[in-house]
């Protein structure tokens, strides 16, 4: 009898061997001194509501790039400080990173206005360096260690408005759309953007009667607002940062804008935060956005990491649903983390050169760089805001209540205009 027993058992497994060698292979627990990657990141001031979002995507990059079996074995650990959204901050962080710290790589924080002031220092040090949402701030270093992780494409200043202007086109005889107001704040993203947006509304033989920068530091846009309407512009234009762009989108509902067109380039209502602030008086606005739950843009691996990310929001305080930043930062550390793990080096000329040559698989799909450390091509939505009745997360979620219009690969629905009609 315990013959057959342990007969059996042996036999048991046998049978399972086969199957337990067919298993992926457990990685190894990484070991050594950390390889450390500095940043700064706004976790405070008007963009900490998006800066907190990225730094919550960079730590759950960090933690299942080490159950991976970290960087060359080591383990990875980031070192960050806050910058305040303060760009005068930056290039003193960046300083104790690479000289106290000694951090081995370095990223940058959150925005164009962050971003930039790092930069000297950077080409400094002679350090390899990924920008996160920092629109075209290379176009004056020119530095060949710099990479982009903002789908912008090689000319950056008008890509991110080209959407905008193709709606105007397509209705501009329709809706007589002959003149337009441009509001920009003053910030280096805000203005590189009305840059674009002047390119395209001269293409689009647009004219331009109302073209006036306001102070970041301003809460009541009721003269704004007044100043536009008293010039009756076809089309309303607005560049504006998270803060301004609440402020500015009040005040036009609580006066009532009348305009044919009403969006632009307003970054803020693509925070789930600022969505939920807003509710319906986002209705008619036709802006930009970077990535949305869309079926076509449900990249391998994206809609896993959001659940890690959602799954921890409420417990972090940050963007609950995170579409706007998250897979961004994210994918901005997989950038990193290939071209370490490809050269087999913390060599910055061949992280630089390898990332350079390289297409990279990420959670927001495929990444390849060009001119300036730009994306070799563009990838923009344009949506407009529709059908939004609530305040709540759930009004949001999935994508409702933003209406991908442009491109067409990419399009959910028709564009509601006039806006006087839209926001209805």
């Amino acid at each position: 009898m315990i013959a057959r027993t342990i007969a059996a058992v042996f036999a048991a497994l046998l049978l399972a061997a086969p199957l337990a060698s067919a298993q992926a292979p457990v990685p190894k627990e990484p070991s050594g001194q950390p390889i450390t990657i500095g940043f700064s990141m706004a976790l405070t001031g008007s963009l900490a509501v998006n800066g907190k979002s990225g730094l919550l995507a960079m730590q759950i990059w960090a933690e299942d790039q080490n159950k991976q079996g970290g960087l060359l074995g080591r383990p990875v650990k980031l070192i960050f400080y806050d910058d305040q959204t303060n760009p005068s901050l930056v290039p003193g962080i960046y300083t104790k990173l690479l000289d106290v710290d000694k951090v081995d790589l370095v990223v940058s924080g959150y925005g164009t206005n962050i971003a930039a002031p790092a930069m000297p220092v950077i080409i400094q040090h002679n350090k390899t360096f990924i920008g996160l949402f920092a629109l075209d701030i290379n176009e004056e270093f020119k530095y060949p260690k710099y990479f982009s992780m903002l789908p912008v494409g090689p000319d950056p200043r008008p890509a991110i408005s080209e959407g905008f202007f193709a709606i105007i086109t397509a209705n501009k005889e329709k809706l007589g759309l002959k003149t337009m107001a441009l509001a920009v704040g003053d910030g280096e993203a805000t203005r590189n953007g009305a840059d674009g947006a002047r390119v395209n509304a001269k293409k689009a033989g647009i004219e331009l009667i109302y073209d006036k920068t306001y102070p970041l530091t301003t809460t009541d846009f009721s003269p704004v607002i007044r100043a536009i309407q008293a010039t009756s512009p076809d089309i309303v234009y607005l560049s504006s940062y998270p803060n301004d762009s609440v402020g500015f989108i009040r005040s036009a509902n609580e006066l009532g804008l009348k305009t044919k067109v009403f969006g632009g380039s307003p970054t803020g209502p693509q925070s789930t935060s600022i969505k939920t602030s807003l509710g319906p008086q986002l209705n008619g606005i036709i802006t930009f956005d970077w990535w949305l739950p869309a079926p076509a843009m449900r990249f391998p691996g994206v809609m896993e990491f959001l659940a890690k990310y959602q799954e921890r929001a409420p417990k972090e305080g940050v963007d609950p649903l995170g579409y706007y930043l998250g897979p961004w930062a994210y994918a901005d550390l997989q950038v990193l983390g290939d071209a370490v793990e490809g050269t087999k080096s913390l060599d910055q000329d061949k992280l630089a050169d390898y990332i350079r040559d390289h297409t990279f698989k990420t959670v927001v799909g495929d990444v390849k760089f060009g001119a300036k450390g730009e994306w070799d091509k563009a990838r923009i939505l344009t949506v407009q805001f529709q059908h939004i009745s609530g305040t709540s997360v759930d009004d949001f979620r999935d994508g409702k209540g933003e209406v991908v219009v442009w491109p067409d690969q990419y399009k959910a629905g028709e564009v509601v205009l006039p806006y006087t009609e839209a926001r209805h």
